[in-house]
């Protein structure tokens, strides 16, 4: 955890849930060990989607589909979703949980891998979340900025690594150090992409959102 246990225990008690299917959803991620969006994650996923009212989403990295149906339910009654999933065995539990939530319609799943997959989108999107592969976000990059319009929001999850990105590349683990180096460069290439006013934020394990200015 990021931010001092104390205090993202007190400003997670304010928190309002999410619906009982969702609830029900991220029950079952915990048991089985999914890895989905974090409450404090899903907290300014909500204020973001809000904000933005975007009419076309697209998310990279699915898993068993939690956060594109909080997207779904918490965005505009007519936005449109496409997600993208790679791993095989979880492609068919996001289905049947999409279908289950009667928004097959709304939400789109491309199978596959996203460097590809994202090569052949045309876009644009107003909002993009990526939440894949941590050591891939800075191959994807490009095109997620060719299918990112003036005004669009980038949402990067999971980029502080429980902290470890803060630290020497020595101190990190070797199995751990390429995603290490290659996460530092994605940080440093949103900050100083002038395409990009992005910010970098101590939610969940670490967040960053930008805009496109131009």
């Amino acid at each position: 955890m990021i931010t001092e246990e104390r205090i993202s225990t007190f400003i997670s008690s304010f928190d309002t849930g999410n619906t009982p299917f969702l609830n029900e959803l991220e029950q079952y991620a915990l048991k089985t060990n999914v890895p989905i969006i974090r409450p404090q994650m899903q907290s300014l996923l909500k204020l973001l989607l809000a904000m933005k009212k975007p009419g076309n989403i697209l998310e990279v990295g699915t898993a068993i589909g939690f956060s594109a149906l909080l997207m779904s339910e918490y965005g505009p009654e007519n936005c449109r979703i496409t997600t993208i999933e790679k791993y095989e065995k979880r492609i068919p539990i996001a289905r049947e949980n999409f279908k289950k939530a009667g928004k097959e319609e709304q939400i789109t799943l491309l199978e596959g891998d996203a460097a590809e997959i994202l090569k052949e989108l045309s876009g644009p999107y107003d909002m993009i979340f990526m939440d894949a592969a941590k050591g891939q976000y800075i191959h994807f990059l490009p095109d997620i900025l060719r299918l990112l319009p003036e005004g669009g929001i980038l949402i990067s999850d999971n980029v502080l690594q429980d902290g470890d990105v803060m630290e020497s590349r020595y101190a990190v683990t070797r199995r751990n150090r390429t995603i290490h180096t290659r996460m530092r460069d994605y940080l440093y290439e949103l900050k100083h992409n002038d395409a990009l006013q992005t910010d970098i934020l101590p939610v969940g394990d670490g967040v960053t959102v930008s805009v496109r200015i131009r």
